[in-house]
């Protein structure tokens, strides 16, 4: 099985009225060996699990560095939340560095209102082109997962109609979004040089394309997802790109072609899955049609079927995946919790409870959901 490991971004909120405080550098002075890094906008802090071969020890791992996170945030009376935007309104604070002023100096307002929490999924590939040949098969799926995570629906104080309103914040960048099919390693590093001589991005840290090949680690990065609001559906999230990933290294290996969308194609599909969630309709990846987005999921787990039985994770996903479904994406219960209480700030502590509470018992875990996944709606 492949190595999977998860990067969970979250916001520095005040203890008393949730609004975005920023302590990222002092919360990473602070942090000891708990794994916890500063980002570009100092009311965000970034966690980092180990590369984990079970679904188990991934999810102590999640479970462990939120808990970290919000303790040491705790520390200077704040807290962590797994929010993917802020509810209220917020003026950020710039990570002092010479990079981050050169990005600001670089892109001004996109940079400067940059406050955007994800959740990036790394899992390993043997090679660079088995990489890109992953990255040409998962592509058309990857509406779908951005769809599950989708927990970002306020920004500056208003109700934005978008179920993940980070996905249109951080598609101003440049270089954001889907790419075509890159049909081969070649081909990727090519684009990537041509791209860095253009002089828009600032350096390779930059190609902020939905899916990339890392920089750093031999791994594919999916960075679609909005940080989730509940830790299981992170493990969730680890999952389904873990199985996405393995079943397009078999479909390469046995020479099944990507499907042959244009990025056009998904870049509408991923307007559909910001704007609505799994509340309306989604593009189904095999025939490109809008379908209820419950199908589209249904289709997912189906197509994802074969690799999660023979790594013994069909069980867990299910289960994991029908609960997301029954308690819905984190905007929705931000939306609940706002219609209830008339609140943003009642918003954040709701969400600051939610993110913090621990993996579903691992046992639980274990035991598979029995749901057709042939249905529809």
């Amino acid at each position: 099985m492949r190595p999977v490991g998860v990067e969970e971004e979250f916001l520095i909120v005040d203890g008393a009225d949730g609004q975005p405080v920023a302590l990222g550098d002092v919360l990473e002075r602070l942090q000891g060996d708990d794994g916890l890094s500063s980002e570009m906008k100092q009311e965000q802090i970034e966690t980092c699990t180990l590369p984990r071969i079970g679904l188990a020890e991934l999810a102590r791992d999640i479970t462990t560095r939120r808990a970290s996170a919000d303790t040491v945030a705790r520390s200077v009376g704040a807290r962590s939340v797994a929010l993917a935007t802020s509810p209220l309104p917020v003026t950020t604070t710039t990570t002092p560095g010479l990079r981050y002023e050169q990005m600001v100096q670089r892109f001004g307002l996109t940079a400067a209102e940059q406050l955007t929490c994800g959740c990036h999924v790394h899992v390993e590939v043997e090679s660079d082109e088995e990489g890109v040949a992953v990255l040409d098969r998962i592509r058309v799926w990857l509406p779908v997962v951005a769809a599950l995570t989708a927990n970002s629906p306020f920004w500056n104080g208003v109700d934005t109609g978008y179920a993940s309103y980070r996905a249109q914040a951080w598609n101003r960048w440049p270089t954001a979004g889907p790419c075509e099919i890159f049909g081969s390693a070649e081909a990727y590093h090519a684009q990537v040089r041509g791209i860095l001589r253009s002089g828009v991005p600032l350096d390779e840290g930059q190609i902020y394309f939905d899916a990339r090949l890392s920089h750093r680690h031999p791994t594919v990065e999916i960075r679609v997802g909005d940080v989730c609001l509940f830790a299981d559906d992170a493990v969730l999230l680890a999952a389904v790109v873990r199985g996405l990933v393995e079943t397009a290294a078999r479909q390469w290996r046995a020479g099944v072609e990507p499907v042959p969308a244009s990025a056009t194609q998904l870049r509408l599909a991923c307007w559909q899955a910001s704007r609505f969630g799994l509340d309306g309709q989604l593009m189904d990846p095999p025939t490109g049609e809008r379908r209820a987005a419950f199908g589209v999921v249904m289709g997912l787990l189906d197509h994802l079927q074969p690799a999660l039985k023979d790594q013994g994770e069909l069980g867990t996903v299910e289960f994991l995946l029908f609960q997301a479904l029954a308690r819905g994406t984190g905007a929705v219960r931000q939306r609940t919790v706002h219609a209830r209480a008339g609140s943003l700030g009642a918003v954040v502590a709701d969400a600051v409870e939610a993110s913090n509470l621990p993996v579903t018992s691992l046992q639980d875990l274990t035991h598979p959901f029995l749901l057709s996944s042939n249905q529809d709606s």
